[in-house]
């Protein structure tokens, strides 16, 4: 009797909570309805401040939906390994840019690990690879070794990188996995600011302090390779070349030079220049140790042209973003203008102090992926190892930069080789598919239960609906996404919940056949249908459990609600239909017609 009274207790107990868990997402349901009956933007704002504190809680905790669902954005990632070899050679020449241009063709056209290209190269044309990486001693095999290894690690680093950027953007259920050797795969559910999460994964946040040279040495630099460009173009002109329209100034054309020495390169010209400026032959008519470098912000002139001011730059930095402990967005004394705040470890704080005590009144830029964002003169020595960004054009710019702050510098850039768009209709299009084909498939089985089984067909109807509403709720209480492969995993659910059912029903009627009373016939029914349920739902599980582990995206999203609606089939199967038969026969409202 005991027994009987905790079964009872703990199916009151466990649909309680479960309701508890999904009243979260009923309360969003409600206050979406809400508010689209609001006709005024006012009046939709000031109910959401009304009820602000509800409708954040209700939205953290209710069922998440995932992107094919609730609309976002689907993206491949792959991690420029070759980036990441450039960085790591020592003594690089012509034939090992060579190698590397060829290694680079070769993986856009393949999924060949770079590292296998690269050795390839190398045994192909006789050269050893310690000539250009590790120790001169080290064998080919050591050194491939040690580069699959830095391969591994920095597509590792990477995927945490780049969830840790997506966590503070505050994406729900992101799903961000490794696939091959070179490629991340990002689904990001609900995303609306594309162009924004662009800029965010893309960003390689490699932050360095460097010292910004005279204007004198920058003026002298593009002298010198505004002479060189006119004696290409010369000599182009007299090879007969018809596409040559300019003889004098061809660099200066791109650019305005200020009486004070400043130079701002006009928008339209900013990616041709930056070309030039990475040519060979171009950086080596530079002072050594330099390079050019434009600004993250441009500036408007009178014509409406937006501008970038020009840097010649120190290229080895003074200093790198490895030391940043603390990054903040926030706005200037001015209140005007946002800009983010930056703390530093004790090894920064110290190197910090020495460099702005040693270059009082000059310049120092701080370059963030190749872009200057400010240039401030330093007044005076800063001991307390504190520095500022700022030339940031609006608030959510200066909260993306603390988020890459914050996250680290990714190992090696990244490009966004595949992208999909789930429009929010497209998602409600599916929403409105899924529950249709999950309602139908209720009906009909629900429908055939009460035709085949009678009064035991509402016990299993019953019970069904309650395993449902247990897949629901944990997938709500755990924060689980519902995609539209986990509607289907729960259409599913529902034909093997029904199949527990039928087993125990048809060997309660083998028991009715033998003439046994009704109470022994459950009893023996549900003990010998127990052996064959447990080995078919246990084998379900495996699968549903091998197909979270080795599978992506929307597999494991039906795998989860497999696995969840598998359990709580075992559950109201054997123990809710149990505890209802035994209710019904000790009222004396189950007979043995009532099997069918």
């Amino acid at each position: 009797m005991k027994n009987k009274r905790f079964t009872a207790f703990l199916i009151v107990a466990l649909t309680a909570l479960a309701l508890w868990s999904l009243w979260p997402t009923y309360q969003e349901y409600s206050y979406n309805k809400q508010l689209s009956r609001f006709s005024s933007s006012e009046d939709s704002l000031a109910f959401v401040q009304e009820h602000r504190e509800s409708l954040d809680n209700a939205r953290a905790k209710s069922l998440k939906l995932g992107l094919d669902l609730k609309g976002g954005m689907y993206l491949v990632l792959e991690v420029d390994l070759i980036d990441l070899l450039d960085q790591r050679a020592w003594n690089k020449d012509e034939q090992f840019r060579d190698i590397l241009a060829t290694v680079k063709e070769r993986a856009s056209d393949s999924g060949a690990r770079i590292i296998d290209l690269l050795a390839g190269e190398f045994s192909r044309q006789g050269i050893r690879l310690s000539r250009y990486f590790y120790d001169v001693r080290d064998t080919d095999e050591e050194v491939i070794a040690k580069l699959r290894d830095e391969a591994e690690e920095a597509l590792s680093r990477a995927r945490e990188i780049i969830r840790n950027r997506v966590d503070q953007y505050g994406v729900a259920e992101p799903q961000i996995q490794v696939q091959g050797a070179r490629r991340i795969i990002v689904a990001l559910p609900g995303v609306s600011d594309q162009e924004r999460i662009r800029k965010l994964l893309r960003g390689t946040a490699k932050l360095e302090f460097k010292l910004v040279r005279d204007r004198e040495a920058m003026l002298a630099g593009l002298e010198r390779i505004n002479a060189a460009l006119e004696e290409d173009v010369e000599s182009g002109s007299e090879a007969g070349e018809d596409t040559v329209d300019v003889l004098a100034n061809p660099l200066f054309e791109h650019m305005t030079v200020m009486e004070n020495g400043r130079v701002y390169v006009p928008q339209y010209s900013r990616d041709y220049l930056l070309s030039l400026f990475q040519r060979d032959d171009i950086a080596r008519l530079l002072p050594k140790d330099t390079e050019f470098r434009m600004s993250a912000r441009t500036i408007e002139g009178q014509d409406g042209t937006q501008f970038h001011d020009l840097y010649l730059l120190k290229k080895t930095p003074e200093l790198t973003g490895n030391v940043i402990t603390e990054a903040k967005a926030t706005f200037g004394a001015s209140a005007m203008q946002p800009e983010v705040t930056m703390k530093m470890n004790a090894e920064g704080t110290s190197k910090w102090a020495r460099i702005t005590g040693a270059n009082i009144g000059r310049q120092i830029a701080i370059v963030l992926d190749g872009a200057v964002y400010s240039a401030p003169v330093v007044e005076s020595k800063i001991p307390g190892g504190s520095s500022v960004i700022n030339g940031i054009e609006s608030l959510e710019e200066a909260q993306d930069l603390e988020i890459v702050l914050k996250a680290g510098a990714l190992p090696a850039p990244v490009r966004i080789i595949e992208e999909r768009t789930v429009g929010p209709s497209l998602g409600s299009d599916y929403i409105r598919s899924g529950l249709l084909s999950a309602g139908w498939g209720l009906f009909i089985v629900a429908v055939f239960m009460i035709f085949y089984y009678r009064k035991a067909g509402i016990s299993a109807d019953l019970a069904l609906v309650l395993n449902i509403l247990f897949v629901l709720s944990v997938l709500a209480g755990f924060g689980a996404a519902l995609t539209l492969p986990g509607i289907a995993g729960l259409v599913l659910t529902i034909g093997m919940a029904v199949d527990a059912n039928v087993l125990i029903f048809e060997r309660i009627r083998e028991e009715i056949g033998q003439k046994k009373n009704l109470r022994t016939a459950v009893e023996t029914g549900y003990s010998k249908a127990f052996s064959a349920i447990i080995d078919s739902q246990i084998t379900t599980l495996g699968a549903g459990f091998l197909l979270y582990v080795y599978g992506i995206g929307p597999i494991q999203g039906f795998a989860v609600t497999l696995m969840i609606g598998t359990a709580a089939s075992l559950f109201t199967a054997l123990v809710v239909t149990k505890e209802i038969f035994d209710l019904l026969i000790s009222k004396n409202l189950l007979t043995e017609r009532s099997f069918g």
